[in-house]
């Protein structure tokens, strides 16, 4: 037999939409611009930090970063990120979502402001700062992703919930710095193509990350502690009561003896009882966002070389420093516009009236047949009379991604979880994605870099050709006669 709802819980779920859930999706929408915005930055300023810190003089190409430190730049962040959704996924549920919220802030808005510093002004020093911060920036991230998930899922109500959650991370579009300087390309004038205020660009585009999370630091340390965690978790009814009565502006009765009463929900995240009513769950909210960030980050990491490939971006010779960085931005920006921002959209619209688990399947669907679309037929894509029928089918993948798996992996696991565990398991599913992303990119470390090298050496048939000599040859080093080179 179920359980009596307490009063102030029924209030949450029945409640019109008012004032303050757009002020929490403001709230929490701002944290996550931040996050996506100091994630994907990183893909737009290395290739301005290769110009800058490893051009060789003389080189026919401008300079860019070696694989191995790409790589590293790329994936540190993740990396952070994965640790800080576990650690703080944790803290949230044993010391409430409001206070760990603001510890959240204020790394993300120090560490975005310290990626842009540097301790010396050689490129070990540039890159080895850069990680670092970066790292620790990306574990603040991680904690705002259970955290934001987690408060607008208690806040908002059953009929909205969903679309609440789906528009706080609607907002996660980035912006980047996309002033042009006047300087000749990299084949005109080398020298002149990287001018010293480039320096300052990347450092910028970095820092300015901190700003909107700085923003709303004021509003996130007036928001009440949810009425689910208050009630719930810190078994505290009149506080709960107290704080949704100023919130929903109606009086909301304390209920203390009905908190006290329930009981045989207490179990623990190692627990048979959580094996067997949520181990399903949590396995399957951890594969999905697992799989799906293995293409997710992938395409977005590495969207500059493949608008390269295709040609949609000029050859980096034929640009400034600051010209390639606004291209790319522009090519991102398009392709956000087109296709990102109109997905989460979607499932903004939609996410209540066809349900979360249609529009997963339908999104991993679309994803994987405009997927095969591009690379089975790949030559033809790289055409340049087809290159606009590529990036069509390369953004509907993205449209997709957005309206489907992308926005269903983050809301499903804020709303199926036991309150006291709930912040938990989302990061837990959190991390598993970025896991996936990390997967993705150290599996990068097994492909040689096959730019200025020929086929037979990339191969290997050179080297067996030097080491392993005919046998007339053998016979003739063994004899010790030469023949005459023709």
């Amino acid at each position: 037999m179920a359980k009596e709802q307490l009063d102030v819980l029924n209030a949450l779920d029945v409640a019109k939409t008012q004032w303050y859930h757009f002020t929490a999706i403001v709230i929490a929408g701002m944290g996550f611009f931040t996050d996506a915005y100091d994630l994907f930055c990183i893909s737009l300023v290395t290739k301005l930090i290769g110009r800058i810190y490893y051009q060789q003089p003389g080189a026919a190409e401008p300079g860019s970063l070696p694989s191995n430190v790409s790589a590293a730049v790329n994936g540190v962040a993740f990396c952070g990120t994965l640790t800080g959704q576990l650690f703080f996924g944790w803290l949230g549920d044993k010391l409430g979502r409001k206070r760990v919220y603001g510890m959240v802030l204020m790394v993300m808005v120090i560490c975005s402001v310290a990626s842009g510093l540097s301790f010396g002004r050689d490129a070990k020093a540039v890159i080895s700062t850069l990680c670092f911060f970066r790292f620790w920036l990306g574990f603040g991230i991680g904690g705002d992703y259970p955290l934001s998930a987690t408060i607008m899922s208690e806040y908002a109500n059953k009929k909205t919930r969903g679309a609440f959650i789906a528009a706080v991370f609607a907002m996660q579009v980035s912006a980047a710095f996309k002033h042009n300087f006047p300087a000749p390309s990299y084949e005109a004038d080398a020298a002149a193509s990287i001018f010293p205020q480039a320096d300052y660009v990347w450092r910028i585009i970095l820092m300015f990350g901190a700003l909107p999370a700085l923003l709303t630091y004021y509003w996130r340390a007036k928001m009440p502690e949810t009425a689910r965690y208050t009630a719930l978790v810190a078994k505290n009814a009149k506080q709960a009561a107290a704080d949704m009565s100023k919130v929903l502006q109606v009086e909301v009765e304390a209920e203390q003896e009905k908190i006290e009463q329930q009981g045989g929900n207490d179990f623990g995240l190692f627990s048979k009882d959580f094996l067997s009513r949520h181990g399903w769950h949590l396995l399957g909210t951890t594969s999905t966002w697992f799989l799906l960030d293995i293409a997710f980050y992938s395409q977005n990491l590495f969207q500059k070389d493949i608008f390269s490939a295709i040609g949609w971006i000029p050859k980096a010779k034929t640009m400034s420093a600051l010209e390639e960085v606004f291209k790319i931005a522009r090519a991102q920006t398009l392709i956000a516009l087109c296709s990102t921002v109109p997905g989460y959209w979607f499932t903004v619209a939609f996410i209540d009236r066809i349900g979360r688990f249609t529009i997963q399947i339908m999104g991993f669907f679309f994803m994987t047949v405009f997927m095969f679309a591009l690379a089975i037929p790949y030559q033809h894509w790289t055409l340049r009379e087809n290159r606009v029928g590529f990036v069509v089918i390369y953004s509907l993948t993205f449209f997709f991604a957005n309206f489907g798996p992308n926005a269903t992996t983050f809301v499903v696991p804020a709303e199926i979880f036991p309150a006291r565990l709930r912040s938990t398991c989302h990061g837990i599913s959190a991390a598993a994605g970025k896991a996936g992303a990390i997967v993705g990119l150290l599996f990068t470390f097994l492909v040689p870099e096959s730019k200025g090298r020929s086929l037979e050496d990339l191969s290997g048939e050179a080297e067996q050709e030097n080491a392993a000599p005919s046998e007339s040859r053998q016979q003739e080093i063994e004899s010790g006669t030469r023949t005459a080179p023709v």
